[in-house]
């Protein structure tokens, strides 16, 4: 369910849709998936005022899935609950000040901040400086993490928990705080999540194949695949943490979900999920309640994207322009950058759609600069081999396994999901994985060697002054990041987003795990910083700095 910045999401690989028109659906994901080396299978709408266009494509032409199947939404579930506890606003029941602490049961242990708690509202922004997940989160069966995962497990990880700063002050994406923020609703609506949405969005919306748990009579479930194509087991949840990423839906759902929130629908529902859409304020990352709010072609847009290990969404719209956009696949695509490189095409024609990841074989120069050893992260370390024309990855104590390679440069495992990017100077690599990114450095005989010309070399990331790399740096137009240093830490903003902390991972190289960024500082003859190289979700971004 990891979410990454939107904007970062977006490719620049190729050329723009023409203006909408006839089949402009099925066109946009032929583009972005034909011959995709995954297989994906993807549905998606456009919703422009009263017309809706659809489409439907599959990489490997299998035609697995049809337009009424029902896919895991993942995150997106969270904006259903951002809606019903705007409901339960409105209704007087609580605030977004209420604290967290009284409306858990009784005797729930609850962290504060020198006396500062959690609210509500703290929940929803994703502002409560809580950890990703609940400590201690050890799943019984790493396919269908959150089965065993019970209320009181919950409940009882919360108590562990010691906040490092005020709620409030910083944003940082928290699974743990949904499931929380889902037992909350449900305890304020006196029914699990899956009652409360079926009886007050689902059921007033015409969503009835949308469902938690069992799929109601005459709706299919489609199957979720990871990135190699294997079929794996779709997620379940306890009913009170459903709200985190708990609910299924078909297309035609999801578009009635997106015409609601663009106006169109039952009255009190429309009213409830407009509600929801108020901001509410800026502290890393502009939210609603529930929705990521994000600049977008000089206005704002709400969106969130989705990921399970077999499938991603993404939901959108565009209130100015009174237009959305839904995109469902059947695919685990978060460590591939996700479905932005084709929704945000679909809302807006400008924007151009990603392309599709296609195997290739390894250039034989690549292959040999890139074998060796590596240290990932701070205590991992692995080999790189290369032969007969494939490489081939061994971390410490495990075994040994094959990497493909595909169009945009990147190797994979081709038993798991996640991305191996190499640097340009086959110094070190990034490891794309869960949608964390971990930098990878050489540490054999092959790393470059100090010489009697070393003290000419840039120096290391962790040893060159902050000073060398601030700047702001425009990535496309009316896009820029901003590189600056506070607290005697480097840090970066996008246009629009939050700002987020860097760590050294090498000369000249930063990264942002929490976010699976990797940023490369380019120097000049003269050893100044003159341009960066952006890497997210197997993309590339790239920018002179001014």
């Amino acid at each position: 369910m990891k979410t990454l910045p939107l904007c970062l999401a977006l490719g620049l690989a190729a050329p723009a849709l023409s203006a909408a028109g006839p089949n402009a659906v099925d066109a946009a994901l032929k583009q972005r998936f034909d011959g995709d080396r995954t297989g994906a299978c993807a549905v998606a709408a456009i919703i422009d005022g009263d017309r809706v266009e659809r489409g439907m494509f599959c990489a490997d032409a299998s035609r697995r899935i049809g337009p009424d199947v029902a896919f895991e939404i993942g995150s997106v579930s969270k904006t259903i609950t951002g809606a019903l506890l705007a409901g339960l606003i409105a209704e007087g029941r609580v605030t977004l000040a209420t604290p967290l602490a009284e409306v858990l049961p009784s005797g729930t242990t609850v962290p504060s901040f020198e006396g500062q708690p959690i609210t509500l509202r703290h929940l929803l922004s994703h502002t409560a400086g809580l950890p990703a997940l609940p400590p201690g989160f050890a799943p019984a069966n790493m396919a269908d993490p959150y089965a065993d995962l019970t209320e009181a497990q919950l409940l009882d990880g919360l108590g562990k928990v010691q906040l490092a700063a005020a709620p409030g002050s910083a944003w940082e994406y928290s699974n743990f705080g949904a499931m929380l923020l889902s037992v909350a609703v449900s305890r304020i609506g006196g029914q699990p999540f899956p009652e409360l949405a079926r009886q007050r969005v689902f059921a007033p919306l015409g969503m009835d194949a949308t469902h938690v748990g069992s799929a109601p009579a005459g709706t299919v479930d489609a199957l979720g695949h990871r990135s190699s194509g294997d079929v794996v087991p779709g997620w379940t949840f306890a009913a009170a943490l459903a709200g985190v990423g708990g609910v299924r839906s078909p297309l035609d759902d999801m578009v009635r979900y997106v015409q609601a929130q663009l106006g169109q629908g039952d009255a009190a529902t429309v009213a409830m999920l407009q509600a929801a859409q108020a901001p509410m304020g800026n502290a890393g990352q502009p939210m609603a309640m529930g929705w990521m709010i994000a600049p977008f072609n000089d206005r704002d847009i709400f969106a969130h994207e989705g990921g399970t290990f077999g499938f991603s969404s993404f939901v959108a719209f565009d209130r100015v322009a009174g237009r959305g956009v839904v995109v469902l696949a059947d695919t685990a695509l978060t460590d591939l950058g996700g479905l932005a490189d084709i929704g945000l095409p679909l809302l807006d024609p400008s924007v151009p759609v990603g392309a599709p990841r296609r195997l290739q074989s390894p250039p034989q120069a690549l292959l040999e600069r890139m074998a060796g050893d590596f240290l990932i992260g701070d205590s991992l370390p692995a080999t790189l081999r290369q032969r007969d024309g494939a490489l081939y990855l061994q971390a410490a104590g495990q075994p040994e396994f094959k990497l493909g390679y595909d169009s945009e440069g990147d190797f994979f495992p081709e038993a798991l999901d996640a991305l191996l990017t190499p640097d340009a100077d086959g110094q070190g690599f990034t490891w794309m994985q869960g949608g964390g990114a971990m930098p990878a450095t050489r540490v054999d005989a092959a790393a470059k060697a100090p010489s009697a010309d070393a003290a000419s070399l840039p120096p290391a990331a962790d040893a060159a002054p902050l000073a060398d790399f601030i700047g702001s740096y425009p990535l496309m137009p009316g896009f820029a990041l901003r590189v600056f240093e506070q607290g005697g830490q480097l840090r970066a903003q996008a246009t629009g987003q939050g700002a987020f902390a860097l760590d050294a991972g090498g000369p000249d190289r930063f990264t942002a795990a929490a976010v699976g960024i990797v940023l490369r500082f380019v120097r000049d003859d003269a050893g100044r910083v003159e341009r960066l190289e952006l890497d997210q979700g197997g993309q590339t971004l790239g920018g002179a700095r001014e």
